[in-house]
């Protein structure tokens, strides 16, 4: 959610303003209408006809998965409960790609007997293990083999190939041995998945990564042909950036659609009648502008000559992946729910969260005006990679709440509240059933 939009939303809104005073704090909010629009942006700067997958460790939210199923977008799961939360949300599993550097045999079971049929695979031990569960079901998976490319892509923020890595085959082992990543009588290599770096925030990076990709996927596909593969989908991934609990709107990307376009005529014939056909990933991208963290502060004080606020959200509800550079480092931008204060009234604060830890801690010295304990803060565009990437069974603090707007309704009504709960399910052991 833009600053714009976080003052329509919460400042002004009647229905946002109550649910707040009903559910409590700390809470997230999420904005319908933005996700929509996100989509709507990115299919249009990506060209027609190709596929859109949302990677659901964005933001699995129910209401979010169907805002995006009504977009069109198909899911992108790793897991038991990704794959849950997509058929809960309605869409069907042969939807559905399954991904993931590594998998369980009774999660590969249960999600052929579900009905998902396209998984990404990772090494000719991964097809063998798919092939096996496909065989005892009785069924025929289609798999797009994953590749960790030889040389990384420029403009990565977190880079997703050309280093050692769980993801993927080496470009040059599959070229050295072809015969073994061409699939399995009840697992055929069907596509190419390639997804090469994340985060990237600019038009140019994302067309020399895509570029890059297709010289690898041309190599690739022939050598894979030879072999007796048949290549009938290029996942390109994705890596479009968005702010993350910081200002800032989703980006532009401005000439992307033209350009792809040009870039496939050149390096994908028959690309336009779905010869192969081309889909891509993202997750930030479509959820991480729709959502705002808001959050009390409990306390206030001066320590060795800084002034520290204590708020009551911390690691543990947002940011708590940051620690393992999975998202940049977190320096929030944190907005006074009554408005953005005048600089010079400000002075520098350290912001820390309520856990028994000195980890906890989100910035310091950032410019806010003086707090005292009930005062809210909200942190914008905090949609992707927030509650759902936390620390939240540390410590046991609750969940935040997570409140949904629809911004394309008069008056932005509240339309779902809830809070995650984790809670404790007994195992029984053996044959007397005791636990």
């Amino acid at each position: 959610m833009s600053e714009a939009l976080l003052d329509q939303r919460i400042t002004t809104s009647p229905s946002v303003r109550e649910a707040l005073r009903r559910v409590g704090t700390p809470a997230y909010v999420y904005d319908l209408a933005e996700v929509r629009r996100n989509t709507r942006r990115l299919r249009a700067a990506l060209p027609g006809g190709c596929g859109l997958y949302y990677s659901l460790k964005a933001n699995p939210h129910p209401a979010l998965l169907r805002a995006l199923r009504s977009g069109g977008a198909a899911p992108e799961v790793c897991s038991p409960g990704e794959l849950d939360a997509t058929l809960d949300a309605g869409w069907p599993a042969t939807d559905a790609l399954y991904t993931g550097p590594g998998k369980r045999d009774a999660d590969l079971a249960a999600a052929l007997r579900a009905g998902v049929r396209t998984f990404s695979v990772d090494s000719p031990a991964a097809l063998d293990q798919l092939d096996r569960a496909a065989a005892a079901l009785g069924v025929e998976a289609r798999c797009l083999l994953r590749v960790n490319d030889d040389q990384p892509t420029p403009g990565q923020r977190l880079a997703m190939t050309g280093v050692p890595s769980q993801f993927g085959a080496d470009t040059g082992w599959v070229l050295a041995e072809p015969a073994r990543f061409a699939g399995r009588p009840n697992a055929s290599v069907v596509g190419l998945h390639l997804y090469m770096g994340t985060n990237l925030l600019g038009t140019d990076d994302l067309v020399a990564q895509f570029g890059h990709s297709l010289r690898t996927a041309t190599r690739l596909r022939a050598a894979l042909e030879a072999a007796g593969a048949r290549i009938e989908v290029l996942d390109l991934g994705g890596g479009f950036g968005a702010p993350f609990a910081r200002a800032g709107t989703a980006v532009e990307f401005d000439g992307l659609r033209e350009r792809l376009e040009e870039l496939f005529d050149d390096d994908v014939p028959g690309w336009r009648a779905g010869n192969p056909a081309i889909a891509f990933e993202s997750g930030r991208y479509l959820v991480g502008t729709a959502g705002t963290l808001v959050t009390a502060v409990l306390d206030t004080k001066r320590s060795h000559g800084r002034e520290i606020v204590v708020l009551e959200s911390g690691i543990n509800h947002l940011g708590g992946m940051s620690g393992l550079r999975r998202l940049p480092p977190l320096v929030p931008h944190l907005v006074t729910v009554d408005g953005t204060p005048d600089p010079a009234d400000t002075i520098e604060t350290t912001v820390v969260g309520p856990l028994c830890t000195p980890l906890d801690t989100w910035a310091r010295g950032v410019p806010l005006p003086r707090l005292a304990p009930g005062d809210l803060l909200a942190v914008p565009n905090t949609g992707a990679y927030g509650l759902h990437a936390s620390l939240l069974a540390f410590l046991g603090h609750p969940a935040p709440a997570e409140i949904v707007v629809d911004g394309d309704l008069p008056g932005a009504p509240v339309v779902h509240a809830s809070r995650v709960q984790l809670t404790r399910a007994p195992i029984r052991l053996g044959a007397t059933g005791k636990e």
